[in-house]
C-alpha cells in the first residue's frame, strides 16, 4: 500500500467522524427542545457509515479502497415522549407538548467515541508522514553529493 493511500484513508475516515461528531452535536443542541405534535418534535439523528471496499463504490469524494464514508443520516427511531404540560405556549389543547427522543448522556458517549475515532486517525496521518520523513532522510543520506 502507497503512502498516500495511507493518507486518503485516514483523510476518509477523519471526514466521517467529523460529520457524526457534528450529527451529535445537533442533537445535543436539540435535546431540551419541545413541540406542539409529535411530527414536529425533533428527533435524534444518527450517521450510517459505509464502507469502500471495491472499486465501484469509489467516487471523487473518497477515491480511496478502504476508507469510509457517511452513507445517509437517519432519524432514530426512538419513541418521542409525551409530556403533560399545559402551561407551555406550545401545548396541544389537551396540554401535552412533545420532548425530543435524544438521550444526552448517549450522545456523549457517542461523541467521546467519535472523538477518539477521530484522534486515532490523526495519529495515523502522523505516523505515515513521519515515515515519509525518514524515508526522504534515508534516501539524502544516501545520494552522491554533488561537488
Amino acid at each position: 500500500m502507497q503512502l498516500d493511500n495511507v493518507f486518503g484513508i485516514a483523510g476518509t475516515a477523519l471526514n466521517a467522524q467529523s460529520i457524526r461528531m457534528n450529527t451529535t452535536a445537533s442533537n445535543l443542541a436539540n435535546a431540551n427542545s419541545v413541540a406542539g405534535s409529535e411530527e414536529e418534535a425533533y428527533r435524534g439523528k444518527r450517521t450510517i457509515f459505509k464502507s469502500l471496499m471495491d472499486e465501484e463504490m469509489i467516487h471523487a469524494g473518497a477515491p480511496y479502497i478502504g476508507g469510509v464514508k457517511v452513507d445517509k443520516i437517519v432519524d432514530d427511531t426512538k419513541p418521542v415522549p409525551r409530556v403533560y404540560d399545559p402551561n407551555n405556549p406550545l401545548a396541544d389543547a389537551d396540554g401535552f407538548v412533545f420532548q425530543s427522543n435524544v438521550n444526552e448522556v448517549t450522545e456523549m458517549v457517542d461523541m467521546m467515541a467519535a472523538s477518539r475515532s477521530y484522534q486515532n486517525n490523526v495519529e495515523v496521518v502522523n505516523t505515515a508522514r513521519e515515515l515519509m520523513m525518514r524515508s526522504l532522510e534515508i534516501i539524502n543520506h544516501f545520494e552522491p553529493q554533488s561537488e
